[in-house]
């Protein structure tokens, strides 16, 4: 997706949530997306559990950088 339908995405998901009194189950590998959405997040690597918390966290996290950031640069 480009930048603008990234914006009008999360603006979508922020609103059905908001709206509807939702939970939101988002499955997505673009972590600035999901460090703008998300209030917790569940990793898994090969099925198994390797984080659960806040996004800040977990992008923190040794296992989880190691299975899916490397050198991933949060703003």
């Amino acid at each position: 997706m480009n930048p603008a339908e990234t914006k009008e995405l999360a603006n979508l998901i922020f609103k059905a949530r908001d709206d509807f009194d939702l939970t939101i189950l988002l499955i997505e590998h673009d972590m600035k997306f999901v460090n703008q959405l998300c209030d917790k997040v569940l990793v898994l690597d090969y099925g198994k559990t390797i984080f659960e918390g806040k996004p800040a966290d977990a992008i923190k996290n040794e296992e989880v950088i190691a299975a899916y950031l490397g050198d991933f640069k949060h703003d």
